[in-house]
């Protein structure tokens, strides 16, 4: 499995978290489950996992994929779509250690999405917001 083989459906998911910055994206292939797919991801705070969710359900709604199921209130450190053939889980970084899916999955294919990386700054400021002289 590959980025170039995922379905689109899961291609805009993980663009529509990576829109909002989500960290440590990862598609797992599982066999023999009763999703194909899950992608996880993961948020630095509970606002930050509410963006992300909203944004996979607008993305995914605009090309007229159906949520089937949410999970996870307002203040959640898990935020579970269900999709049916695949489930998009945004954690925060406790839930994910804990629950640790990628360990209970980990014979099955994954592919990786590496944080993109941060443009240089041109205005004399490092990332860190620090001036350089």
């Amino acid at each position: 499995m590959t980025k170039d083989t995922l379905r689109p459906e899961i291609l805009w998911a993980v663009e529509a978290a990576q829109e909002k910055q989500a960290v440590d994206i990862t598609v797992l292939k599982l066999t023999g489950a009763f999703a194909e797919y899950f992608i996880l991801c993961s948020g630095q705070s509970t606002p930050q996992l509410r963006a992300i969710s909203d944004a996979v359900e607008e993305r995914l709604d605009k090309e007229h994929v159906r949520l089937a199921h949410r999970e996870g209130k307002v203040g959640a450190e898990w935020v579970l779509l269900d999709y049916g053939s695949f489930v998009v889980h945004i954690f925060s970084d406790r839930a994910r250690q804990y629950y640790d899916l990628e360990r209970l999955w980990r014979t099955s294919e994954r592919v990786d999405f590496p944080a993109p990386e941060r443009p240089a700054r041109s205005d004399g400021e490092s990332e860190d917001g620090a001036t350089q002289a």
